[in-house]
């Protein structure tokens, strides 16, 4: 499949995260700062998860470095990120 159709195939589960990351800017522009960091974290682990589960020829530019190492760190850094949106002291905003 060539044009639009197989960049599309090729490329749906980072097109995928980039949707969520585009929404999570959404948010941090509207002032919803925590709301954009839990949204930001929960796309980096839907970026884990989309790494963990499909063959390294499906994921694209997810793919950078040795599977075990890319759900490592996906895992890590998204989890980090959802807790510390969730932990921080609101302090009175949204």
């Amino acid at each position: 499949m060539t044009g639009w159709g197989g960049f599309l195939k090729r490329n749906l589960p980072m097109l995928a995260v980039l949707a969520v990351i585009v929404v999570a800017v959404v948010f941090v522009l509207a002032d919803r700062w925590r709301r954009g960091a839990f949204v930001f974290g929960a796309a980096t682990l839907l970026a884990a998860v989309f790494r963990l589960m499909m063959p390294s020829e499906r994921v694209g530019l997810l793919a950078v470095r040795s599977k075990p190492f890319d759900v490592g760190a996906l895992t890590a850094v998204g989890g980090a990120i959802v807790w510390l949106a969730v932990s921080i002291d609101p302090l009175g905003t949204g």
